[in-house]
């Protein structure tokens, strides 16, 4: 049977971002940035519940003790279960009137990698950033749209995009200092006929790269060595992330945007806003979970 995005939910969000799978819980979350909301999925039960939150949330990563580490427009901070923020851990650096926290994840020890976007779409504003209990450290600047970040299995590669300029890196990571060398391009999008532009991504057991297009339609593997492997059709324009789940981490579930789409692809993509998922031969795996300590 050919593997195919499907939803998985009557519902659809305006901006859905950042799904994470969590194993204790067996429950996947996900943002929706424009309506402040972060959204619990519980497949055995098919129930979904709702977090408002009192700004923008670009990205989570679920926290040791529970709760969560999140990327608003106004900086990182730490929220619990219920989607209450309890402390602010850092400022986001940047002009807060043209720029939010967009994608990130947690690195393989603990550590939250975070990038922002710039709302120009012109200045290159936009970095992405560590954190850890040193503070807020920028690992690459003059972007436009930081997003994709995910690493190898071993954890000695950082992968991260610039959607607007449909650019995927990957950078030489040490895990043990936190630091990001040698960033090369690993794939570039884009063409006349294609405006499918990198957006979030996560990375299998294999060590294959896996890209929603935003705009494109699709979501692409990579393998380590940057070779196109397969392309996956999305019932929606703009997929914007995918994250692996279910009991076997063979479930890849996909978010997808609606908001400020035109009419004519809303008619044509319904589905547009809504959470897919598709099964898959190959197990990803789990984020670890955000350690304040260190």
């Amino acid at each position: 049977m050919q593997q195919a995005f499907a939803p998985v939910l009557d519902f659809t969000v305006a901006l859905g971002e950042c799904p994470l799978w969590s194993v204790a819980e067996q429950a996947l979350y996900f943002v929706d940035i424009k309506r402040c909301r972060i959204h619990r999925y519980d497949p055995a039960a098919g129930t979904l519940g709702t977090m408002e939150l009192p700004e923008e949330v670009g990205c989570i990563g679920l926290a040791v003790g529970g709760g969560f580490i999140a990327g608003l427009r106004s900086g990182l901070w730490l929220i619990d279960a219920d989607g209450r923020l309890l402390r602010k851990l850092a400022d986001n650096p940047e002009d807060q009137s043209i720029s939010r926290f967009n994608d990130g994840g947690v690195d393989p020890v603990g550590r939250f990698i975070a990038g922002t976007v710039d709302e120009t779409r012109e200045k290159g504003i936009a970095s992405l950033y560590r954190y850890d209990s040193r503070g807020l450290t920028r690992l690459a600047g003059g972007l436009l749209t930081s997003n994709g970040v995910a690493f190898s299995p071993d954890g000695r590669r950082l992968y991260h995009s610039d959607t607007l300029r449909y650019t995927l890196y990957a950078c030489d990571y040490d895990v043990t200092t936190g630091e990001a060398t040698n960033r090369q391009v690993f794939a570039h999008f884009g063409s006349e006929t294609d405006k499918g532009r990198p957006d979030g991504g996560a990375v299998d057991a294999e060590g294959c790269y896996w890209t929603a297009l935003f705009e494109g339609g699709r979501v692409q593997r990579y393998a380590p060595d940057g070779k196109l492997l397969a392309e996956y059709p999305v019932p929606a324009k703009c997929p914007t992330m995918i994250a692996f789940g279910g009991p076997d981490l063979k479930t890849l579930y996909c978010t997808s945007a609606s908001i400020g789409r035109p009419d004519e692809e809303l008619t044509e993509y319904p589905l547009s806003g809504a959470l897919f998922s598709m099964r898959t031969d190959v197990a990803g795996f789990a984020r670890p979970l955000f350690n304040p300590a260190r």
